[in-house]
């Protein structure tokens, strides 16, 4: 049996492959084994698949799993394929796509539009892809614990679907777009109101507290797919905007590595004792190059030469992570969080 983590899967639509391909390597080797999963959006779908191949059959089963949700998603096909489309240079996908006239309208479009202009024409492109899943596996008491985020429209605050209260509606809301998607109802029994959700990186990308305590394992793995730091500074409106998007997406996640970082500050100092408060050992896998060659327009048109490049680097980063950090795992954290919020 490998070292027990816990998953923290970020958002970012199509980028999510990145996850598929780290998710893919963890599975492969068996070197760590996955305790609790906390999935927003993208990483919703990922965990929701992951969690049930695994209970389906075991770690190939989860593989094959997420191998067919990407096929769905990007209209991938032949797996064989992503041999040649590596060797596609993806920034240069990106911005073909996002100085192009069609996604230039399109997000004018988005902008200008409503969702609900449509009607009753309108229908998430999603739920054929999330009816699919085995929900029997998704929401078992067996196997990682499984959670999933999505923000509450009326109070601007995050709800986290948990066992039973993970349904169809529930992912979809954890990928609801605002300007894209409709906003997902479902009943709340916190607030006794059928309520409106929009996408969880609002409020947690992914939500971290969900994975502290209650017998799972103290080190929680971070697959990260906005960039938290770019070099260049933006200066075209697609730069800017798509830089926005970043930041507003990663700002959940910073603010509670922040508070991680106080309390083991004053765990390490004695100032509170052993046992009052979690110790939490953070690990982070990322490849911020890459994303940092992309940009929404390749979160939001999943291309396939993007999501298979998307996929190799995730593996490699999983590769490169267990190579240097795996003897930490359940030691000390492998992210210098003083650091970062130093």
């Amino acid at each position: 049996m490998g070292r027990p983590i816990n998953l923290a899967l970020q958002g970012g639509g199509a980028h999510g492959a990145f996850t598929w391909g780290v998710l893919d390597r963890l599975l492969e080797g068996g070197e760590v084994e996955i305790a609790g999963i906390s999935g927003t959006s993208a990483g919703a779908l990922n965990g929701a698949a992951l969690k049930a191949g695994l209970l389906a059959g075991g770690r190939e089963a989860a593989r094959e799993n997420l191998d067919w949700l990407w096929e769905q998603v990007g209209a991938v096909g032949d797996l064989r394929l992503q041999g040649w489309m590596t060797g596609i240079d993806p920034g240069v996908v990106s911005r073909a796509l996002e100085y192009s006239l069609p996604y230039a309208m399109a997000e004018t479009w988005s902008r200008m539009v409503s969702p609900y202009a449509y009607g009753p024409l309108w229908r998430n492109p999603l739920r054929g892809i999330v009816e699919r899943f085995d929900f029997s596996r998704v929401c078992a008491a067996t196997g990682p614990r499984l959670f999933i985020c999505a923000t509450r429209v009326r109070t601007g605050k995050i709800r986290v679907f948990e066992g039973d209260a993970i349904t169809t509606d529930a992912i979809l809301a954890s990928a609801c777009l605002p300007t894209l998607f409709q906003a997902v109802e479902i009943d709340d029994p916190e607030t006794g109101r059928r309520e409106a959700y929009w996408d969880g990186g609002y409020t947690g990308n992914p939500a971290l507290f969900p994975l502290f305590g209650d017998g799972l394992p103290p080190d929680l793995v971070v697959v990260n797919i906005n960039p938290l730091e770019r070099e260049a500074l933006p200066v075209t409106p697609q730069q800017i905007q798509n830089r926005i998007n970043e930041i507003s997406f990663n700002s959940s996640l910073l603010r509670e590595l922040r508070a991680i970082a106080f309390v083991q500050r004053l765990l390490d100092e004695g100032a509170i004792g052993e046992g009052r408060m979690a110790r939490v050992h953070v690990h982070m896998i990322a490849d911020d190059g890459l994303m940092n060659e992309l940009s929404v327009a390749t979160k939001l048109v999943p291309t396939p030469p993007v999501l298979a490049r998307l996929k190799a680097a995730g593996r490699a980063a999983a590769e490169r992570f267990l190579a240097l950090h795996l003897d930490d795992v359940g030691q000390r954290g492998s992210v210098d969080l003083p650091g970062m919020f130093g």
